[in-house]
């Protein structure tokens, strides 16, 4: 039996979105253009509707299915996009094809634009120490009249203490940015914002991955070529093959079997 695409209707309190979803492996995952997202996250912080972020590569998706928590995040966030050009070929197998691949990538540059147009402040969270204030001089020297709260970087630790944890929702609630844009990895910045939503005085709250380095300048993206042919993949493990190595050549693989078992079952 093919799956259903049902329209969840995120109701707020001004406005409501229509929002079709896609089921992969259980995750309902976001099926709209880009400009239709964006055109949701102007009416989101215009109308200060509190809004989680989730941008999902087939890793995050597998790491739902192990973990129930991880599953009530991305089930529970009001946007998931598709950052994988599996997941959205594995849509089309399924019977249910997600209208765009939406990366990580893709969303911080055109966010960025889109703050800038709007006069939208920003807050960076995360990435590695030097990363967010690198990506600050260049969104400023792109976009001089783009308003850039503030960063800050965390230490790296599977899990914060409570008294770091204390000063990432200070540094961030101190200037009550319009857009929170946090790089810790995913699964992890997703659970942290969902953890933490209620008390982050912010409207839209993004876990952006390693879009930072890139649009910093200080990692490259793949080619467009390779963008298109579901290889980007491959040009991000050859950059980083240590780090890379279990995701792509020991987890990715399990993705087509359970796929095909969802398709079938």
């Amino acid at each position: 039996m093919l799956n259903s695409c049902p329209i969840i209707i995120i109701k707020l309190d001004i406005f409501t979105i229509m929002h079709p979803k896609v089921n992969i492996l259980g995750v309902q995952v976001s099926s709209f253009s880009n400009q239709e997202m964006l055109d949701i996250f102007t009416q989101c912080i215009e109308t200060k509707q509190k809004t989680q972020v989730a941008i999902t590569p087939v890793n995050s998706v597998l790491a739902a299915l192990k973990n129930e928590q991880v599953m009530q995040v991305y089930n529970n966030s009001e946007i998931v996009l598709c950052d994988s050009v599996p997941m959205q070929w594995a849509s089309v197998f399924l019977g249910t094809p997600i209208k765009e691949r939406i990366t990580g990538l893709d969303v911080l540059p055109d966010l960025i634009q889109l703050c800038a147009q709007k006069d939208f402040s920003v807050f960076l969270l995360g990435a590695s120490p030097g990363v967010g204030d690198q990506l600050s001089k260049v969104i400023l020297d792109t976009y001089p009249n783009c308003n850039v709260l503030g960063t800050y970087v965390p230490p790296f630790m599977p899990v914060f203490t409570t008294e770091e944890n204390d000063k990432m929702l200070e540094a961030v609630n101190a200037v009550s940015p319009d857009v929170l844009l946090v790089s810790l990895t995913a699964p992890k910045q997703d659970l942290w914002i969902a953890q933490n939503k209620a008390a982050l005085n912010a409207t839209l709250l993004v876990g952006i991955g390693g879009a930072f380095e890139v649009m910093a300048g200080i990692a490259k993206r793949s080619p467009k070529w390779m963008q298109r042919a579901g290889l980007e993949w491959f040009y991000r493990f050859v950059q980083e093959p240590k780090r890379l190595f279990r995701r792509y050549f020991i987890e990715a693989p399990q993705f087509i079997p359970l796929i095909i078992k969802q398709r079938f079952r």
